[in-house]
């Protein structure tokens, strides 16, 4: 078996970067990670309250989180932030105090920015998130594939893989189905290889989603 590792954790430095920029002492490093998490946790479950039963995306690709003594920017990439800019400002603020509440953090600012990102579908999650509602709704689980598939290559990119593992379409045993378009060299470090890994409770039991997408190569 080839041994694995996360392809975004394999490329920083080179073509990605870290999530989260702050400065801790060894001793409360754990605490600044676990204030991390918090953060994540808080606003995806906003989102999640907030997302009318309609569109059923959440859309967020990712969330940077730069920390100083006095003051914590949150950088929030979305994919369709109308959930959060054009329904009403008031959500922004909402979601600030709810952040702050959950942080109790009284001697630092907070402030959240959304940025929209420009290709939705060119993102793994985002993708990963299409997949799951399709799964949910009880989709075969090739189209939905294959149909993630069609989107990114709407947005461009180079390459992608999709995986899905654990009881498809309800059967007794698990099993692991892929299915690949274009070029997707994990091998290579400077390729910029976006991946996100997703879990997605299904009637049958829980599936795991993985997706890589070439983005570039160097």
């Amino acid at each position: 078996m080839g041994q694995k590792i996360n392809p975004l954790g394999f490329r920083l430095g080179t073509t990605q970067n870290h999530h989260s920029l702050w400065f801790a002492q060894p001793k409360k490093y754990s605490e600044g990670l676990k204030e991390d998490k918090k953060i994540r946790d808080c606003i995806k479950n906003y989102v999640q309250k907030k997302k009318r039963i309609s569109s059923g995306m959440e859309g967020i690709a990712r969330i940077e989180i730069k920390k100083r003594i006095d003051l914590i920017q949150i950088i929030i990439y979305m994919g369709f932030p109308k959930l959060l800019i054009e329904d009403k400002p008031q959500r922004v603020e909402e979601l600030q105090i709810n952040v702050q509440k959950e942080l109790n953090c009284i001697n630092r600012k907070l402030n959240i920015a959304i940025t929209r990102i420009s290709n939705p579908y060119g993102d793994p999650n985002i993708l990963a998130e299409f997949i799951a509602g399709q799964l949910k709704n009880r989709v075969s689980f090739r189209k939905a594939m294959k149909k993630a598939i069609e989107l990114t290559e709407q947005a461009n990119t180079k390459g992608i893989q999709v995986q899905i593992a654990g009881r498809i379409d309800g059967k007794e045993i698990a099993r692991v189905e892929w299915i690949r378009e274009g070029r997707v060299p994990l091998q290579t470090i400077e390729a910029k290889i976006d991946y996100c890994s997703y879990t997605v409770r299904t009637i049958y039991g829980v599936l795991g989603i993985k997706i890589w997408i070439l983005v570039d190569e160097e």
